[in-house]
């Protein structure tokens, strides 16, 4: 069986950037330059998912819908209310008021479920967590691909266990949240393409890889790694179709204020990686793991700052190769970038 992201003319994969990030636009984008688009159903409802995932179905019969899976962390309440007390100050400056009532949810993932089961897809991937052997099953059931994101060794060979048909393989270079399964661990720093061998000498399953990717020596290095695909984010954000909002654009090609990136539990309670902003920088050494407490906590003042447009109190998520960003038609984008390696 040939995994669904190694059938596209190229290999890029669109990762899946939830929130808004990865439009339908986007989606029909990279399937136009011939990549293998995902459908970001994140922080949706099985009826939000919907829609876009019949969007992408019009477009082209080769993409996947990304899913976070369950993996709440046992909130410390001391702490959690330590931290709601450091941010009220700056909520108060932003015109928000904060819950103080932890919030936990799963984000409608068994709902998800049990829609793509009803409507099979060509190819389902989870983050956050490893799917059950259960999902996975029922997914097979219908004719669906299975594909994990991991962080580690232990991950992709637990992930194996479990009966996935593909590893996404996710560098702590990578923009955004981590994939891990375990959120409170320290996040090595090592090259992407190191991680890929490893998991490569050890799991025989196919895999695509991204974390860092800055043009078409990293994709080559990716590939010759042993990956099928590579897996781009961050170099996506600027292009016309990416639903990136106006103050994250602005921060993104302001290099001489937003030089660095950093992994950071501050805006969620997971470790994502963003560019270094006043946030980060004051709440950062009091972040705590407590997601989806945390994000829940600050979404509305970080909605609030994306109204006013203001980025130092904004989660500017983005990876290690974000200079490497550059606006434009997305198809244009993928294109450029994978068209060597054409199969």
């Amino acid at each position: 069986m040939t995994i669904a992201f190694a059938t596209t003319a190229l290999p890029i994969i669109g990762a899946p950037m939830a929130g808004g990030t990865t439009t339908p636009e986007l989606v029909a984008a990279v399937a136009r330059a011939g990549g293998f688009p995902f459908v970001a159903a994140g922080y949706l409802t099985a009826e939000a998912m919907a829609p876009l995932v019949e969007r992408a179905r019009e477009e082209t019969e080769t993409f996947g819908v990304n899913l976070f899976a369950p993996n709440a962390v046992e909130l410390d309440r001391e702490s959690f209310d330590g931290f709601v007390t450091a941010l009220e100050p700056r909520a108060a400056d932003l015109g928000v008021d904060l819950d103080r009532d932890p919030v936990s949810d799963d984000d409608h993932y068994p709902s998800k479920i049990d829609w793509l089961i009803a409507h099979p897809v060509p190819l389902v991937s989870m983050t956050f967590n490893l799917p059950t052997a259960e999902v996975v099953d029922r997914l097979h059931g219908v004719g669906t691909q299975v594909a994990a994101t991991v962080t580690s060794v232990d991950e992709a060979r637990e992930a194996a266990a479990r009966g996935v048909d593909a590893l996404i393989v996710q560098g702590p270079s990578a923009g955004g949240h981590t994939g891990t399964a375990d959120p409170t661990r320290e996040i090595e720093d090592r090259p992407t393409v190191d991680l890929v061998r490893e998991i490569r000498g050890e799991v025989d399953l196919p895999l695509a890889a991204g974390g860092g990717v800055d043009g078409e020596d990293a994709v080559a290095a990716l590939l010759d790694a042993g990956a099928s695909a590579v897996v781009v984010g961050t170099l996506l954000l600027l292009a016309d179709e990416a639903g990136t909002s106006a103050p994250h654009r602005a921060a993104l090609q302001d290099p001489a204020v937003y030089s660095e990136t950093h992994l950071t539990r501050a805006f969620t309670g997971r470790p994502a990686r963003a560019l270094v902003n006043d946030f980060v920088r004051e709440f950062d050494p009091v972040a705590l793991d407590a997601y989806p407490a945390l994000h829940h906590l600050t979404k509305g003042l970080r909605a609030a700052a994306k109204q006013a447009g203001d980025p130092d109190n904004l989660h500017l998520w983005a990876g290690t190769g974000y200079r490497a960003a550059a606006p434009g038609p997305a198809e244009t984008i993928v294109k450029e970038l994978g068209n060597r390696f054409a199969r």
